[in-house]
């Protein structure tokens, strides 16, 4: 299984509607609007990485009001 983690930065004003078109993203696991440099944390869980890299590429950073990301994929040691 492949795990990625997503910092996002949004327009002001638009923390809670990129936070609600989130929960229509099928592979995202997690939310959490947070305070400080970014605005939401997302997890991301898919069957592997190139569902995961499409997911993150396509359905999130499609959504209106995003302005920039942080991405962490999560590597088995």
């Amino acid at each position: 299984m492949a795990v990625g983690f997503i910092l996002i930065t949004t327009k002001p004003g638009f923390e809670n509607s990129v936070r609600d078109a989130l929960s229509n993203v099928e592979l995202v696991t997690g939310r959490w609007s947070v305070f400080g440099e970014y605005d939401i944390f997302v997890k991301i869980e898919a069957a592997d990485e190139g569902d995961l890299t499409r997911c993150i590429i396509e359905d999130v950073r499609s959504i209106k009001g995003i302005v920039d990301t942080r991405t962490l994929i999560g590597a088995e040691v």
